[in-house]
């Protein structure tokens, strides 16, 4: 059985968009493999760690991640689970103007990324599920496609949206090991003893090195994890107060009222503007 399936949801002269979802059976680094096409993947389900060289980075719901076209890379898969992730190919030239400066390799004579990944806002998270299940369901044309493509690209590397991590390859590898403890059990109510201990440092060191890493604080990473859950799973629930039950919110008005204040509308509204409904 392979590991990975792929679905093609969007391919036109602007942009390429695949479903794929990968079961993580592989838990070890796999063989070195070598992106074919300037890519921005986005997770959406589950985590992966990516390794390029000694470079690592922890693959969730909340990041963007750039493979550039004929850059050798490797995967494992640390947590149970697998994972899932929207990826969008963007011709280079597109790039040159959606990308700004600082985020690109200024030396040779075609656009590269210059960093591993970006940290993501609500809206990239709400704009990828959008995008994902409007073209699964056949609902979204091509030119409105293509605009939420482009929309979620801007909005993913944009100048006042982007968040690029600025760490120590030690705090980094700190921050690492709290985000796999999270991922791998989003529904968990974890206390932050426990997630320290995971890590193996103190929870006032934890939570400071987190924030600097981050630019926002443990909990709110772990809600926007959920948030994003939530998001993938929306398609597949009638019962929304039970969905949020098992994603760990105390009650429906709970999981109502942040699902709201992180995208804008209540996980109803959401389903009924995306068509699930």
């Amino acid at each position: 059985m392979s590991q990975f399936a792929v679905k093609k949801l969007l391919d036109t002269d602007l942009i390429a968009v695949r479903d794929v979802i990968c079961n993580g059976e592989c838990r070890h680094r796999s063989g070195e493999e070598c992106s074919h096409a300037t890519s921005l993947v986005f997770p959406y389900r589950g985590v992966f760690m990516r390794h390029v060289g000694r470079d690592d980075t922890v693959a969730e719901a909340n990041q963007v991640l750039f493979f550039n076209r004929d850059e050798g890379y490797q995967i494992s898969h640390p947590v149970e689970g697998g994972d899932a992730c929207l990826s969008m190919d963007v011709p280079e030239p597109l790039l040159e103007e959606l990308v700004p400066k600082e985020h690109r390799n200024p030396k040779g004579s075609r656009f590269v990324f210059n960093r591993q990944r970006l940290r993501t806002d609500a809206r990239a998270q709400a704009l990828v599920a959008l995008l994902r299940h409007s073209l699964l369901r056949g609902t979204a044309e091509t030119l409105e496609a293509e605009t939420l493509g482009l929309t979620l690209v801007r909005r993913a590397v944009g100048e006042r949206t982007a968040r690029a991590a600025t760490a120590s390859a030690g705090r980094q590898k700190l921050v690492d090991r709290a985000k796999l403890a999270l991922s791998a059990d989003l529904t968990r109510r974890w206390t932050l003893a426990e997630i320290a201990r995971e890590a193996g440092v103190s929870p006032v060191y934890l939570t400071q090195v987190f924030q600097q890493v981050e630019g926002t604080p443990l909990y709110r990473y772990q809600l926007r994890l959920r948030l994003a859950r939530a998001l993938d799973l929306l398609g597949s629930y009638d019962d929304l107060t039970q969905l949020g039950l098992e994603l760990g919110f105390s009650s429906h008005s709970h999981f109502s009222s942040t699902f709201r204040q992180a995208y804008g509308r209540t996980p109803a509204e959401f389903q009924r503007f995306a068509g699930l409904r």
